[in-house]
């Protein structure tokens, strides 16, 4: 579900006309919706209700600030992937001990900072990242709390890009070595081990590979336990899918995700850690876009827009599918035609979709890409010199921009001409 809906005619994010931010902020601009955001976020808290837990938001998702801090004043815990996605959850108030720290290639000042700055834990993801980290604690004098994210080898059944727990993905060790690898960790200087790290993938839309990941986890804390080590948290990831095409059937519900883990790891007395970011930000977001031309081809024809593949890159990236919507809404009937949809960006690869049926849009009519508010912001660049486009937040009736797009003397301005260049 999401706020985002047309009243007289007119697409609006909650009770605001996109056609009056379009009209303050210019196109293409991002627009996330405040209501859709808290929904989110509380329905996956309420679908681990009776269980101790934390709602750890992936903020690689979206980590503008003023979402993070809609979901911390909410109670959300941050999980972060790098230096500075740590400084943008403590810049909202987020405490280090909501903080879990994942990523393979955490480096040592990294570490420093954190460890400085305060943090729940480390998900520590390979023996070298966990001497180095031993180093830099006991060098530091503190202990640090770690899971190890282990790799279950569970086929996710989702994108090969965004699949992270089989044997031959870059992500965590495997589970066959665990109890070795914890025992490392038990005897190193600095470090304290206190649960479990899993994670299997993203844009999940089938329960079966949860299930099977979470009974390895069962067993392994069984294990472990067994060993003389204190497990009292199970990190289980995130990655529970969101509906890009509004015709499928949708995925499983979060409160189905959470009597997978009742069923396979409640009986445990684990505090459970999860990190869902698509699924709390991704509908919450629309892409809006302006239609600079309508071109007719050899055979086909083409919607020519103002945004492009450098706003949301996805659809270059992993063939993803965004339902597209007309900003003004077609009339009852209105007759459906297959165009291909394309940014003004020098690539081939700057086409969001091929032979989409849409109604007629005009020359400087806009429209809309659902479900847009994770990886669109977060990935997007400057390439061929085009400003990043502004993000804006709904919030009932009032609108406010969250990030501006900068003016072309600002782009140009973090460019240095070396001494020798200069008059």
């Amino acid at each position: 579900m999401d706020h985002f809906l047309y009243r007289d005619g007119v697409l609006h994010a909650e009770d605001v006309s996109i056609s009056e931010i379009a009209a303050s902020v210019g196109t293409p601009f991002y627009v996330y919706s405040t209501a859709t955001l808290q929904r989110h976020y509380t329905v996956f808290d309420d679908a681990l209700a009776g269980m101790p837990h934390l709602v750890c938001y992936a903020m690689k998702a979206n980590s503008n600030l003023a979402v993070l801090k809609l979901l911390a004043d909410m109670g959300a815990g941050m999980d972060v992937v790098s230096v500075g996605e740590y400084m943008r959850a403590k810049a909202v108030g987020v405490p280090g001990d909501k903080i879990v720290f994942s990523g393979v290639g955490k480096t040592r000042a990294e570490m420093e900072h954190v460890l400085a700055g305060g943090i729940r834990q480390f998900n520590v993801e390979s023996e070298p990242e966990l001497h180095l980290l031993s180093k830099v604690a006991a060098e530091m004098g503190v202990e640090v709390p770690i899971t190890v994210r282990v790799n279950p080898d569970v086929d996710a059944k989702t994108h090969p890009k965004i699949a992270t727990g089989m044997s031959d993905n870059k992500f965590g060790i495997p589970i066959s070595r665990a109890r070795d690898v914890y025992a490392l960790a038990a005897s190193l200087p600095g470090i304290k081990v206190v649960g479990i790290d899993v994670h299997i993938g993203s844009q999940l839309v089938d329960l079966d590979p949860y299930r099977d990941a979470f009974l390895k986890v069962a067993e392994l804390t069984e294990a472990l336990r067994a060993d003389g080590h204190e497990i009292k948290r199970l990190d289980l990831g995130g990655g529970l899918g969101i509906p890009y095409e509004r015709s499928n059937a949708d995925p499983p519900l979060p409160s189905d995700y959470g009597d997978i883990v009742r069923e396979t790891v409640g009986h445990l007395d684990c505090e459970i850690e999860i990190e869902p970011g698509r699924l709390i930000a991704g509908n919450a977001g629309l892409m809006v876009s302006s239609v600079i031309f309508n071109k007719s081809g050899d055979g086909r024809d083409f919607l020519i827009v103002d945004a492009a593949m450098n706003d949301l890159i996805r659809p270059a990236m992993y063939d993803a599918h965004h339902d597209i919507v007309p900003v003004i809404e077609p009339a009852v009937g209105t007759t459906v035609a297959p165009i291909d949809i394309v940014g003004p960006v020098c690539e081939s690869g700057d086409t969001f979709t091929k032979q989409r049926p849409m109604p007629p849009v005009a020359d400087g009519e806009m429209i809309a890409f659902r479900s847009a508010g994770a990886y669109g912001a977060v990935m997007s660049s400057e390439y061929n010199s085009r400003p990043m486009i502004p993000e804006v937040l709904v919030d009932g009736d009032q609108f406010a921009v969250i990030r501006p797009r900068p003016t072309f003397d600002e782009m140009l301005n973090r460019d240095k001409l070396p001494e020798w260049m200069q008059d």
